[in-house]
């Protein structure tokens, strides 16, 4: 064989060391390693990994330069995947991708992932979500937090909850805890918002309070996360349990505003030993603050959906002090906002208008997800090649409806494979305060987003944003199968 001939073979066989990998399941594994600037300066065009998954590697187009370069991609002493090579300024894609494939070759032949991956910066220990206390009672174990670490089906989410933990630095010490025992919603809750605002390309860091600080080019702001909670006292402990249409009207016009007046202005007033409100406190003074808010208060079961489904109607009216009326008019759609002072159920009343209590203004705005569950984190998963085996995923739901004169948003159903593409921002709403101190850019955020202005709505809704939906996981078993909706 001519020495032409041995170097092509060499070359193949370490081709055979690397593989491509789908940019859903490179996204998982790599959930927290982007930094801010990465989607302003880089188009990334393939993904690649050693057969283990050991290595993986992102190559890319140099949006300044208009060249191409690759990166490697380790796992750090803590379990997160960090850069620890790459190239630049290459004049192919083609000659950028075998340079990451000759490197990922040569680490797989040198073994030395461990010595490669250490940085020298590392944290003493991971946080690690499913490492019980030794004194850990199973019996006082939260409901939900057995479920995902037992339930054969909730595979996809474990694998998901278990890439982004190496990455939180959480300031309380007890939130892994929590998450295990006693408030498994409400972090689950800040998990998903973490992943979300990654996803968005913000860096964050996790200070004691607000939970995150987040930055990117040109913008800087704290966010605290709330949840609404079952009442176990006074006259919202009695569920309502809406049946009919004009249940449900009365519901959402009192009952959930009512709830989400609760934890709002429980954030709202709030201050620390010191006096300070979030939006005073350290790295949090002087910058827009927000605050994140998801309704936990009634959880789904197989028969009947969470109440976080269909309570989202109910925010917009408290927050902004109006609610909307339509009609068609020769089949065109007139929208009104009409004042709505208050709202009542039994002998309890609270003003409406959120945005327009004193202190207030220092609220920058509202964010809203009926998507952080296990259901988004299972998806999440099951598109990245985490399913569990046996078992299928199916999503039903509604998605917004840009037809100027729908009145109703658009029904789907789909099955979730392996590379499913679906996005954590995907439900996320924001809404912004006409009367804040410290506005934000509407630019920096690529989700929904809703305005009140001269006393009107106005909304920015991107394309496929999703209203609603629930997830239907079936455990395959012979000729039987088991159902669990979530």
């Amino acid at each position: 064989m001519g020495q032409g001939k041995r170097k092509k073979k060499a070359r193949l066989d370490r081709q055979l060391l690397s593989r491509q990998m789908i940019s859903v399941r490179f996204n998982v594994l790599a959930i927290g390693t982007r930094r801010s600037p990465a989607r302003l300066l880089a188009d990334e065009r393939s993904y690649w990994s050693d057969l283990q998954e050991k290595a993986l590697g992102v190559v890319f187009r140099d949006t300044v330069d208009d060249d191409f370069g690759w990166s490697l991609l380790v796992r750090d002493r803590v379990g997160r995947f960090r850069w620890v090579d790459g190239d630049v300024s290459l004049r192919s894609e083609g000659y950028a991708t075998n340079g990451l494939r000759e490197r990922i070759a040569r680490v797989v032949q040198e073994n030395n992932y461990e010595a490669l991956g250490d940085q020298g910066d590392e944290t003493n220990y991971p946080v690690d979500l499913f490492a019980l206390p030794p004194d850990a009672d199973p019996q006082r174990l939260h409901p939900s937090f057995k479920l995902v670490m037992d339930a054969p089906g909730r595979a996809p989410s474990r694998a998901v909850l278990m890439q982004i933990a190496p990455w939180l630095a959480p300031s309380d010490p007890h939130f892994v805890r929590e998450f295990q025992f006693t408030q498994f919603d409400q972090r689950l809750w800040e998990l998903y918002l973490w992943a979300a605002l990654r996803e968005l390309g913000f860096d964050i860091e996790q200070p004691e309070a607000p939970d995150f600080l987040c930055r990117a080019p040109g913008i800087e702001f704290t966010v605290e996360a709330t949840t609404v909670a079952a009442s176990t006292s006074g006259p919202l402990a009695v569920h309502p349990n809406p049946e009919t249409q004009e249940e449900m009207r009365e519901f959402l016009a009192n009952h959930m505003p009512m709830k989400f007046g609760s934890a709002l202005t429980s954030k709202l007033n709030k201050k620390n030993k010191d006096g300070e409100s979030y939006w005073e406190r350290r790295k949090a003074a002087n910058k827009p603050f927000i605050l994140a808010i998801a309704d936990f208060h009634k959880p789904g079961k197989l028969d009947e959906p969470g109440s976080m489904t269909y309570t989202a109607s109910a925010l917009w009216p408290y927050l902004y002090g109006h609610r909307v009326e339509w009609e068609l008019e020769d089949g065109q759609l007139k929208i009104s906002a009409i004042k709505n002072p208050e709202h009542v159920y039994g002998e309890k009343v609270i003003p409406s208008g959120f945005f327009d209590l004193p202190g207030a203004e220092n609220i920058s705005a509202v964010l809203f997800s009926n998507a952080g569950t296990l259901a988004k984190f299972d998806r999440m998963g099951v598109g990245a090649g985490f399913g569990a085996p046996d078992h299928r995923y199916y999503r039903v739901g509604v998605r917004y409806n840009h037809d100027k004169n729908a009145v109703s948003p658009k029904p789907f159903a789909e099955e979730v494979k392996i590379g499913h593409e679906e996005f954590w921002s995907d439900e996320l709403q924001l809404f912004h305060n006409p009367n804040a101190k410290h506005s934000l850019s509407t630019d920096a955020f690529g989700i929904t987003q809703h305005f009140f202005e001269n006393g009107e709505v106005r909304s920015i809704t991107p394309e496929n944003t999703v209203l609603a939906s629930r997830t239907l996981i079936v455990r395959l078993i012979g000729k039987e199968e088991e159902k669990s909706v979530v």
